[in-house]
Order: C-alpha cells, then sequence, then structure tokens
C-alpha cells in the first residue's frame, strides 16, 4: 500500500482585499510566555470535491475579516511585550496528495499508518513558525476525503477561538459572502491586573513521556455520574469523570511518596464570567484550574472522591478569576510550573471543531496533539465516527511507570 504525501504547491494565501495595517495589542493572558507554542491537529473529511482549491480560495477571502491571522508576531515573549504585525504577508499554505485511501489509512485511527509530519504544514528554512500565526496543509486522498494539518500559535486564540476561525472559512467555502460570526478583537476588555514584580524564567524540565490512548464508553461514565449522584446529590460531568480516572492511575503508577502533593491543572473558558465579552471574540480567555492532594488521598479514594476534588477545584473558578482580575494574588497563576507530580489537561470534545463543514458534511475524526518533553499531558477528544463515548489521549508518564498505568486505565475502563 502507498501511504506516500506528496507536497504539490505550496505559499503564502494573503487576504482576498486590502486589510488595515495596523500593529495590534494582544491582552495580559495572550501574552502569556508559554502560551508562545503551537497547537497541532488533524481535522478528516470523508468526502470532498477539489477540497483544496476550494478552502485556499474561502481562506484568501475570510482574511479579509480575520485579518490578524495573516499578520506575524512582533516583540520580545519574555518581557510580555508582544504584538500582532497585521502586514497581510498570509497564511502558509500546503496543498498535497496521498497515494492511498482514507480507508487505506484506518481513517487515521491510532496508531497513525501516515505520520503526522507527512499530514501537517512543514514551513520554508526562512520562515519563523512561532512568528506566523497560523499555518494549514490540505491533502487530498484518492477516495475524495481530504484532512486538514493545522498548525496555529496559542497566542492569537484559544481553542474556541480557532474553532470560530474554521468555521468561518468553511462557512465561505459553502458560499456564504460573509462569516455569520463577526469576528471582535477587543483584547482590551480582558482584565489587566497589576505586574507583580518580574520572576525567574520558567524551568523547563525533559522528561522520556510515553504515549498511551484508552477509549472510554459513554455507559462506563453514565455508571460513575449515577454513582456520584447518589453520593453527593449533584451532577458530574463526563470531563469530571475521565480526568478524575486519568489523575488517579497516573499517581498510582508513579508511585510518589503518600505525603508528597499531586496536581492537575486545566484551563477553563472565562468568557461566561466576563459578560462585556462579545459574541465574535476569538482571543484567549481562559483561567487555570487546578487540584491538588497528596498522592496517597489520590491514589487510596474511590473515584467518585477524586471526582469530588476536581469539581471542588472548578467550583472556585468565579472567586478565583475575580481576585486575580483585581490583582489580588502573590503569585501569577498564569505562571505554571512543570514537575513530575503535575498533569496538564485539554478538552476537545465541545471547542466547536466537530462542527466545521466546508460543503460535504462535518468531520469525521479530530486528531490533537499538544505533547511536548517538558509537560505531562491528557487529552480529551471524540473517537472516530461511528465510535461512541471519549478518547483520552496521554502522553503522561516516563516508560518505567507505563505499564502500571495501562493496567490502572484498564481497570476500571
Amino acid at each position: 500500500m502507498d501511504f506516500t504525501i506528496t507536497r504539490t504547491t505550496q505559499s503564502f494565501v494573503c487576504p482576498a482585499e486590502q486589510t488595515p495595517n495596523v500593529t495590534l495589542p494582544l491582552s495580559v493572558i495572550d501574552r502569556v510566555p508559554g502560551l508562545r507554542h503551537t497547537v497541532r491537529s488533524l481535522h478528516v473529511f470523508e468526502q470532498g470535491q477539489q477540497a483544496a482549491k476550494v478552502i485556499k480560495d474561502a481562506l484568501s477571502r475570510v482574511l479579509v475579516w480575520y485579518y490578524p491571522f495573516a499578520g506575524r508576531f512582533v516583540g520580545s515573549v519574555p518581557s510580555r511585550d508582544v504584538h500582532v504585525n497585521c502586514t497581510g504577508e498570509g497564511v502558509w499554505f500546503v496543498e498535497a496528495e496521498a497515494g492511498c485511501t482514507l480507508g487505506n489509512a484506518k481513517q487515521l485511527d491510532h496508531p497513525l499508518v501516515i505520520s503526522e509530519d507527512d499530514l501537517l504544514p512543514q514551513p520554508q528554512s526562512d520562515m519563523d513558525p512561532l512568528s506566523t500565526p497560523v499555518m494549514m496543509q490540505v491533502t487530498e486522498f484518492t477516495c475524495g476525503g481530504f484532512v486538514i494539518g493545522l498548525i496555529a500559535v496559542h497566542t492569537l486564540a484559544d481553542g474556541l477561538g480557532a474553532a470560530q476561525f474554521l468555521n468561518a472559512i468553511s462557512e465561505l467555502a459553502r458560499g456564504l459572502t460573509e462569516p455569520t460570526v463577526k469576528p471582535v478583537w477587543a483584547r482590551e476588555l480582558i482584565p489587566c491586573p497589576p505586574k507583580l514584580p518580574p520572576s525567574p524564567p520558567p524551568v523547563f524540565p525533559s522528561f522520556n513521556l510515553q504515549q498511551h490512548m484508552t477509549d472510554v464508553d459513554s455507559a462506563n461514565v453514565g455508571h460513575v455520574k449515577a454513582q456520584y449522584m447518589e453520593s453527593t446529590g449533584h451532577y458530574c460531568s463526563t470531563f469530571d469523570v475521565c480526568i478524575a480516572k486519568a489523575w488517579q492511575a497516573r499517581t498510582r503508577a508513579i508511585g510518589l511518596k503518600p505525603d508528597n502533593p499531586v496536581h492537575v491543572c486545566f484551563f477553563a473558558s472565562t468568557r461566561h464570567l466576563l459578560q462585556i465579552i462579545p459574541k465574535g471574540f476569538y482571543g484567549n480567555c481562559f483561567y487555570p484550574v487546578i487540584a491538588t492532594a497528596t498522592s496517597g488521598d489520590v491514589a487510596s479514594a474511590k473515584l467518585i472522591d477524586v471526582v469530588k476534588m476536581i469539581r471542588d477545584a472548578k467550583a472556585k473558578l468565579p472567586s478565583e478569576f475575580a481576585k486575580w482580575a483585581v490583582g489580588d494574588f502573590k503569585k501569577d497563576p498564569y505562571e505554571l510550573t512543570f514537575a513530575y507530580n503535575s498533569l496538564f489537561v485539554s478538552d476537545w470534545t465541545r471547542l466547536g471543531f466537530l462542527e466545521v463543514d466546508y460543503g460535504w458534511g462535518t468531520p469525521s475524526h479530530l486528531v490533537p496533539f499538544q505533547y511536548v518533553h517538558f509537560m505531562a499531558v491528557a487529552i480529551l477528544a471524540p473517537p472516530p465516527a461511528p465510535k461512541k463515548g471519549t478518547r483520552i489521549m496521554t502522553q503522561c508518564v516516563e516508560e518505567e511507570h507505563l505499564s502500571v498505568f495501562k493496567d490502572e486505565m484498564k481497570a476500571f475502563f
């Protein structure tokens, strides 16, 4: 079977019309140094017709509205003095062809038979990927299906904002003359609390983290939800159950001393807490939520008790965010540490990527990559259609702990 990917053309796609030549300020959250990294993902569509040409044309037209995506980041990351220079230079866009069908490639289900590097856009040697807000590659398969490989710098948009951008492209690809949701910059509406004295630059450790994937059946999650309701009288979400399981399984696997602290961190949207944020805002608007307990408590608890730890941390979001907004904090909550006792979680199930339709239907599969060597990560994503439930994709334990981690993940699910 020929799994070769051939890149046929690559170029910058510029806005179809003249756009403002301005330099735009970013919010205090956008400028967090830890967000100056790329987020990579594959979006799998079962059918299309000249998909690369249609999407390229729609991208050019949507950039008239979303022109910051065609600009470049300028300024100093360490000093948090970063702006977007709206130069109109464009989005790096690659067209490619596959020598097989999506079926031959198992719809890009895990494990990938085609390397992610072949399906994601490769920048030119003279490009700085961290200064270019977004890059795209559309790979057409012999069956008519296609895959969009997306590389986006988190500085310009959070997950909800990136999905809004892709949905705008898809609307124009379907024939609309303008996006249904008009983009709003408005970064000045994000609170800008008083600055603390400069802290040392973050330390990025290097771990040999191993990947693992677990598909979670909805019935099993529903059973835990029912147990939690019976025990507490309160609701819990699929997110709560899946993350509680991953956190407990990892804690048991890495085997820290019982009195050592362990943490799980996720980034909660705060759009609902900032009622002045208008529809169409696509910048970063989130707050780090951290649940902390001792290793012994997490490892020995019932799963519903770990769920409660996560629910209790989430309940503090409004008050903690309000304190941050007025400068009532001693340590910047956005300055995170990446020790081995911390697990970071990203939820891709409700961002809006699954609603994107370029004219031939919504994606059958979404493959996010948020793996870095210094951060133990768990990603929630939908499994490929027609499967139901939740997929937990992890790169969170070193090789010596992987076997126990796998067993712990299987023990419940």
